[in-house]
C-alpha cells in the first residue's frame, strides 16, 4: 500500500504543481482583460469568461511595445517617459533601481548569473551553491584588504530570493556546471544532480 501511494504521489505531484503554476500564471495576465473598456470586454461580448484570452492580450501589448521601442520613434517617447519619471520623488528611487535589475537580467546578452560557484555559507563547515554576478564596486573595494567577488545565494526551492554577499575570490570554486544547470540542482533541493563532463582527451 505504501509503494503504491508513494508511486501515485510521484506521477501527481509534478501534474499538480505545474496545473497550480500554470492557472496561477494564466489568472493573473487574465485580469489585464480589466483594462479593456467594458463594451469591448469578452465577458460582455460573448456572455462567458473564456480563460486565456489575458494571457492573447499581454503578449500582444508586450510584442507591441518591444516593437515601438525598437525604433528611433520609441526610443525617444521612452526617453522622454524616463525623464518624466525621473523627476517624481519616490517613483524615481523605485524605477531607476527595478531598470537596473530588469536590463541585467533581461538584456540581450546579459549576464546576470554569470558562472555557478561553491561556497562556504552560511558557515565555515557548509558548502552551498551560489552565482557570481560581478566584483565589488569602486567604494566598497577600496575597504577590502583583498580581492573579492559579488555572488547571490539562491535559496532553495524558490531561487528568486537569496542573498548578495561579497567573498574573498580565493574562497570560491568555479563548477564546471552550467547555470541551468545549477538552478536545476538549486531548484531541485539537490535531488537533481548535473551529468559530470567526460574529461577532455589529452
Amino acid at each position: 500500500m505504501k509503494r503504491y501511494l508513494l508511486a501515485g504521489l510521484l506521477v501527481w505531484v509534478p501534474v499538480g504543481i505545474t496545473a497550480w503554476v500554470l492557472n496561477a500564471l494564466i489568472t493573473t495576465m487574465d485580469r489585464t482583460l480589466t483594462l479593456l473598456p467594458p463594451e469591448w470586454q469578452p465577458v460582455n461580448l460573448f456572455g462567458v469568461h473564456i480563460p486565456g484570452l489575458g494571457v492573447i492580450l499581454t503578449v500582444v501589448v508586450v510584442l507591441s511595445t518591444g516593437a515601438l521601442a525598437a525604433n528611433l520613434l520609441g526610443q525617444k517617447l521612452v526617453r522622454w517617459a524616463e525623464s518624466v519619471l525621473a523627476r517624481i520623488p519616490v517613483v524615481k528611487n523605485i524605477y531607476s533601481s527595478v531598470k537596473q535589475v530588469s536590463d541585467t537580467l533581461l538584456a540581450p546578452g546579459g549576464q546576470a548569473f554569470r558562472k555557478p560557484l561553491l561556497v562556504r555559507y552560511p558557515h565555515q563547515d557548509c558548502w552551498t551553491i551560489a552565482f557570481l554576478t560581478g566584483a565589488p564596486g569602486p567604494a566598497v573595494a577600496k575597504h577590502l584588504a583583498e580581492e573579492h567577488v559579488s555572488v547571490y545565494v539562491p535559496t532553495t526551492p524558490n531561487p528568486t530570493s537569496g542573498f548578495f554577499l561579497m567573498l574573498p575570490k580565493k574562497d570560491t570554486i568555479e563548477l564546471e556546471m552550467s547555470v541551468d544547470e545549477a538552478l536545476t540542482y538549486v531548484i531541485s533541493m539537490g535531488v537533481v544532480t548535473p551529468a559530470e563532463k567526460p574529461a577532455n582527451p589529452l
